[in-house]
């Protein structure tokens, strides 16, 4: 007696539904980063419908499941954010270099630092630019966020040369210096290179200072170039440099000819003229400053100087854009592209079985179709977004207001005035 073999069920076991379920989102996102958002679980569970209803489930089985949907719905939100995280880096990374960076975890959450970063306009700071101006400031002895250290010797009898690289070490080392005082660098020293910014005599004597050795020929500072007389019928106006020499050569007089003395500085190695037998105030201090060599990202740097926070865009504190602060223009984004990653896996999923046997025939799956539509449609999504946000770059949309403010000041040109009427 032949035996009725009866199916259990006539449909697949796994065929995606028309309806999703906000409740069952969390349980199928491997990320997990949106789940505690009430939209996004809102958003997930309505694309299932939107899924099921481009791919003709009410025609054809989908062999999906509304968890794959969900999961590619988060992919593609994560996917959203790390383009226009990329394209806000462009935007703003010049500024915000040497700003506070912050920490994350496996999901892309920040776990310390400025929160929201990535949602604010940022101040344009050339944050560069003056990284530049501080080196550059410091290398010219007016600035920087360099230290500026200074130290100071007292001459020996007959001894014209000093190691001012050695002074400075065993002061460092000490952390005193030849006198017995406290030095600001103790213990930054150590076998760096020092770099001498400015060597100066700082004589106690006021009559010296203002009106010469020996009493001078009674002008402050010797100071005889333009502007020092003047009378009511003759009045010279010079260029600013001039006055900016001036105080230069003025200060430089004060250290070095003023004092009867001058020197010669190479490789840190000190050469006083005349020699310190005839050095007037034999027991006064000679003085220097200097700074010292470290490394371009040396430890111990901190925020101050820039050294310790963004560097590039791996450390700006971006984490996830909030589901809640993408705008419909992204929503709609996310719709397609999680659209164009379930095409991806159905494609997948039915290129296992490339023909299904029935009686008398057989049914061809169109696996490749949708693994080429997929691929297709998630790189054109990418290319536009990606297009679009090049677009929308500060520098880009300062050359578009340039444009605007041409051509309209091309339209006021070519209209005709009004003729006012008294």
């Amino acid at each position: 007696m032949p035996t009725n073999l009866n199916p259990k069920s006539e449909t697949s076991a796994v065929i995606l539904t028309s309806t999703g379920s906000a409740k069952k989102v969390t349980a199928a996102c491997p990320i997990g980063f949106y789940t505690g958002s009430v939209n996004f679980l809102s958003g997930a569970s309505m694309q299932v419908a939107y899924v099921y209803k481009k791919l003709g489930g009410d025609v054809v089985d989908i062999e999906l499941t509304p968890g794959n949907v969900y999961a590619a719905y988060e992919e593609a939100v994560l996917e959203y954010s790390y383009i226009v995280n990329l394209h806000q880096s462009k935007n703003a990374l010049s500024d915000a270099l040497g700003d506070t960076t912050g920490t994350f975890d496996h999901r892309g959450a920040q776990l310390k630092g400025p929160t929201g970063s990535n949602l604010r306009y940022p101040k344009f700071q050339m944050s560069y630019a003056k990284k530049v101006g501080d080196g550059l400031a410091t290398l010219a002895n007016m600035g920087g966020t360099t230290p500026i250290y200074s130290g100071s010797f007292v001459p020996r009898q007959d001894a014209q040369d000093y190691n001012l690289q050695a002074i400075v070490e065993s002061a460092s080392t000490s952390g005193k210096d030849e006198a017995g005082r406290p030095v600001s660098y103790s213990g930054k020293v150590e076998n760096n290179r020092i770099f001498i910014t400015k060597v100066f005599f700082r004589s106690p004597r006021a009559m010296w200072r203002f009106y010469g050795y020996y009493g001078g020929i009674g002008v402050v500072g010797n100071y005889s170039t333009y502007g020092q007389f003047a009378d009511d019928s003759t009045f010279e106006i010079i260029p600013t440099w001039q006055n900016k020499m001036q105080a230069i050569m003025y200060e430089d007089s004060l250290f070095t000819r003023t004092s009867h003395y001058s020197y010669e500085l190479k490789n840190n190695m000190l050469r006083l003229f005349p020699s310190p037998s005839l050095f007037p105030f034999m027991n006064s201090e000679i003085w220097f400053q200097f700074y010292v060599e470290s490394d371009s990202t040396a430890l111990g740097a901190g925020y101050d100087d820039g050294m310790k926070g963004v560097n590039n865009m791996n450390s700006l504190p971006y984490g996830n854009i909030p589901f809640r602060n993408i705008n419909s223009i992204g929503k709609q984004w996310i719709r397609k592209y999680s659209l164009a990653l379930c095409k991806e896996m159905l494609g997948q999923i039915r290129g296992k079985f490339t023909t299904i046997p029935i009686p008398g025939q057989a049914v061809t799956l169109n696996h490749a179709d949708l693994l080429s539509q997929a691929k297709t449609e998630q790189q054109e999504l990418k290319d536009k977004l990606l297009e679009i946000l090049t677009s929308m770059e500060y520098t880009e949309l300062i050359k578009k207001d340039s444009e605007k403010s041409e051509a309209a000041a091309t339209t006021f040109k070519n209209s005709p005035l009004p003729i006012f009427v008294g």
